[in-house]
């Protein structure tokens, strides 16, 4: 898999300043947390299940959850798990690229389940989505996962879900964000990210953030998402914490776009909303989302793609520790701000390792090129 693959040679050399690389599912862990990019969800109870994932690469999709959860009514989980199986062992073997696939599960005892009843197609399963995740209800999903993985030989992640009131009210935030820090860190080789659930945790408050408004706006729910960072998400000893899902999708475009001219008819100005949180995801040391519309996956990597000034930055800070004596302040090549060398050091390689995932800018590039040409590749 490689993002922005799709685009022609000459379009790639035109974008670029250095290109994305390309992944495997057998990648580091480090690499592939990264690269999930715009996770795209959907229920395990659509008919066209293997039809989507055979066409989600073609539209830039390079990670997709199926849901057994919310999504699916609770009286029909059963036909949800058969379809499932039955959609996966008819995509299994085909022609082309697949995204790294994950299964929303609501019970631990699914996850050896589905996998034996998948049989061979299982080697296409990536990992599992951990719902509701607490210290004392993910220790059963993380036995779960790591005994099927042992039993199997499959190399399967957790990714688990914060989304759970215990977490988000502020007299239990701290000590359930502590056990499952704790929880983690035990069985940490299995973790690939972190993931916020936005829908629930709102739904503690019986809110509902509006289309013109980004989750950093929904102030209970942003301490949560500033606590999450600070505890679980720390240079040199964190885990990825993706962005939560953005629910919107089609109509309702602002009459004037942050991102480009007002006469601008390029594609994807309605996800106004949806960049604007993006840019504050990444702010916030948030990598990636969870998005519910293919038209979500343009906008998202566009706004992944490692910027020419901040790869230039990053670059002259992490080269400065090679000479004796590093450290100070370095003059941008761009001669609008300071670069920190040891402060701004683990940003920078943070910024590196994205860079290697998603490309860097060429010079000049803008966000609305990138969104044309991941739209367009699309």
């Amino acid at each position: 898999m490689r993002h922005f693959a799709r685009l022609a040679p000459a379009r790639h050399r035109r974008l670029f300043h250095r290109e994305p690389q390309a992944f495997t599912r057998d990648d580091e862990p480090e690499v592939l947390a990264v690269a999930l990019g715009a996770t795209l969800y959907a229920p395990a109870t659509r008919p066209a299940l293997a039809a989507d994932i055979s066409r989600s690469a073609g539209r830039g999709v390079t990670s997709m959850v199926i849901c057994l959860e919310d999504a699916i009514p609770d009286d029909q989980v059963s036909a949800a798990e058969a379809n499932l199986v039955g959609q996966l062992r008819a995509v299994h073997g085909g022609e082309g690229s697949r995204p790294l696939l994950f299964v929303r599960v609501r019970a631990p005892e699914q996850i050896p389940d589905l996998i034996a009843r998948l049989g061979p197609a299982a080697e296409d399963v990536s990992g599992f989505v951990l719902p509701k995740f607490t210290g004392s209800s993910g220790a059963a999903f993380l036995d779960a996962l790591a005994g099927t993985a042992d039993a199997t030989g499959l190399r399967l992640y957790g990714m688990p879900v914060i989304e759970s009131p215990e977490a988000i009210y502020l007299e239990s935030r701290a000590e359930t964000l502590q056990d499952i820090s704790l929880l983690l860190a035990k069985h940490r080789p299995r973790v690939l990210a972190v993931r916020l659930g936005a829908t629930d945790l709102c739904s503690a408050y019986g809110l509902r953030r509006p289309r013109e408004l980004t989750i950093y706006d929904i102030q209970p729910v942003a301490g949560l998402i500033s606590d999450v960072v600070n505890i679980l998400g720390r240079a040199g000893s964190g885990f990825v914490i993706t962005g939560p899902v953005w629910e919107y999708f089609g109509g309702g475009r602002p009459a004037r776009s942050q991102f480009f001219a007002r006469n601008d008819r390029r594609r994807g100005l309605e996800l106004d909303g949806l960049m604007r949180e993006v840019h504050l995801d990444k702010a916030n040391g948030l990598t990636g989302k969870t998005v519910i519309h293919p038209t979500h996956v343009a906008a998202v990597h566009a706004l992944s793609v490692v910027t020419h000034e901040e790869y230039c930055d990053a670059a002259d800070i992490l080269a400065s520790f090679s000479d004796a004596g590093a450290g100070g302040v370095l003059a941008s090549r761009y001669s609008n701000k300071m670069n920190e060398a040891k402060p701004h050091r683990a940003w920078a390689e943070r910024l590196q390792l994205r860079a290697r995932v998603f490309g860097v800018a060429a010079e000049g590039i803008t966000v609305a090129d990138l969104l044309d040409a991941a739209a367009t590749a699309a």
